[in-house]
């Protein structure tokens, strides 16, 4: 069961910093300017998908933490 708790930790670990990286990737491409600019997500798919991700392995952590009290 232990284990188990150190692997999802490790994934969700791993999620998060893709995640992280592709929002600094994301925002760098940003430039200041005075007019309106749209932006167009370049990783917003992959971007989704860490996010679920890691909502989905952080709902499995909870419950592992309830289930142990």
């Amino acid at each position: 069961m232990m284990s188990n708790r150190v692997e999802i930790l490790e994934e969700y670990r791993q999620a998060n910093s893709q995640l992280a990286t592709l929002k600094e990737k994301e925002s760098a491409t940003v430039q200041s300017t005075n007019e309106t600019v749209q932006i167009e997500p370049r990783y917003g798919e992959e971007m989704n998908y860490l996010s679920n991700k890691c909502a989905q392995l952080d709902m499995i952590l909870e419950a592992m933490d309830a289930s142990e009290d």
